[in-house]
């Protein structure tokens, strides 16, 4: 069931109320994570068995060959659909790295940041329900236009070790170099810790189940890690301005993804075009090839349509939410985009669904989820590199900033701090 309600009703705040971290998974998550640290690939080859299907004989054949990346069998049509993807993203990526900068300080001297590529970073690319070839192009291509030299991505395989055709060809493209048919926690554990089959990366960045989302968590400290990315969720806002057909259906996207724990929440601000709204959901439903998996998440609650009294009253609400994805249908939406304080990323106007965003728009989709973001924001080029400041003082800067040394000295009791400074004047 489908509910409507009020802004202001007790179920909205449920409905925003997801844990990030089910206790089950965080329990799973440590107990795989454990056998890796202990046992190296002999764990990872039993965790892949028992929970990816696939029996390798040996640690080497969970590493999937570049030559079998190369796109053989797969048809023209998806091949350019992969390549606009990544020309796309690519070029997003290199227009927001963020530049050198330098300021000259009061005495002559320069202070500045200056951002060097990792060496080695991990992708996770979730390939249980669906095979993400998307997510391939949205992790790898910012690694790589941040510089990184060696890109590790890892997804699960089916039992007979078969990754999909398409996914390969979009990682070999957006520049992978080592590819392992290795999913959930095992894969996240592996990268972290590393084995004799792959090396420790320094980041894991990209989406995944709750599992993975956990495994991430528990890993970070050993390695670095992009954000809390679990299932998948949306919110629309709108105004009554877009077809109710266009609404239900973006809210349908969220919903399909499979592991019944997706968020789709619409905010309109007439309840006329609510019941719309979730009519169409309902029809639309009946609709698609994964319905099953759609009406899942409507049965568990996944779905709720609040009645606000203007925008204003309804882009609070979302911002509560913390969506992962945010479309604005309404009128004069940029406007409204002014008002945005929590989301992954927005998606303006009626034009702007969200399946632009998860496969060509060129910002990446790998963002915060379960409310997170609040206080996390979606995956860039810069996360796969390192910020360095630097200060370069003159004589003249150290005279100066003499006296401040050595106060902060004293009163830290650090008075081999303010030695290394004043020593160069005696």
């Amino acid at each position: 069931m489908i509910k409507i309600v009020r802004c202001g009703d007790g179920l909205v705040e449920k409905f925003n109320a997801r844990p990030a971290f089910p206790e089950e998974a965080e329990k799973a998550a440590y107990a795989a994570l454990g056998e890796i640290r202990a046992r190296g690939d002999a764990a990872v080859l039993e965790l892949v068995e028992k929970f990816d299907g696939f029996r390798a004989k040996s640690a080497k054949d969970l590493r999937v060959s570049l030559d079998a990346c190369s796109g053989e069998g797969v048809p023209a049509a998806l091949k350019r659909a992969v390549k606009d993807a990544h020309r796309r993203v690519l070029a997003f990526s290199k227009a927001s790295l963020r530049r050198p900068w330098s300021m000259k300080t009061p005495r002559g001297g320069t202070a500045g940041e200056f951002f060097s590529p990792m060496d080695r970073v991990g992708v996770y690319v979730p390939g249980g329900t669906a095979p993400l070839a998307s997510t391939s192009v949205m992790t790898v291509t910012l690694a790589k236009a941040a510089g990184v030299k060696e890109i590790v991505a890892c997804t699960p395989a089916g039992k007979t070790g078969e990754v999909n055709p398409v996914l390969l060809y979009a990682l070999k493209l957006a520049g992978a170099t080592e590819v392992y048919r290795v999913g959930g926690i095992q894969a996240i554990g592996m990268m972290a810790f590393g084995t004799k089959t792959c090396r420790k990366v320094q980041k894991i960045a990209g989406p995944g189940n709750a599992f993975v989302t956990a495994a991430k968590r528990q890993v970070y400290g050993y390695v670095a890690i992009d954000q809390v990315a679990g299932p998948s969720e949306i919110a629309v806002l709108a105004d009554g301005s877009v077809d109710a057909r266009w609404v239900a259906a973006d809210l349908l996207s969220q919903a399909e993804h499979g592991s019944g724990l997706e968020k789709s929440l619409c905010v309109c601000t007439s309840e006329k075009f609510a019941e719309k709204v979730r009519d169409e959901m309902l029809r639309q439903t009946e609709t698609l090839s994964r319905k099953a998996l759609v009406k899942r998440v409507i049965d568990r609650g996944g779905v709720l349509i609040v009645v606000a009294k203007d925008v204003a009253e309804g882009l609070e609400a979302v911002n509560r939410f913390a969506p992962e994805h945010f479309e604005i249908m309404t009128r004069d939406a940029m406007k409204a985009m002014r008002g945005v304080r929590s989301a992954g990323a927005v998606f303006v106007g009626p034009w702007t669904p969200e399946s632009a965003g998860d496969f060509v728009a060129g910002p990446s989709h790998v963002l915060p989820t379960g409310g997170a973001a609040n206080m996390f924001s979606g995956l860039t080029p810069d996360d796969f590199r390192r910020r360095h400041s630097f200060v370069a003082f003159t004589k003249a800067d150290l005279v100066e900033t003499l006296p401040t040394i050595e106060a902060f000295a004293g009163v830290e009791g650090l008075d081999g701090h303010g030695r290394s400074a004043s020593i160069r004047f005696e």
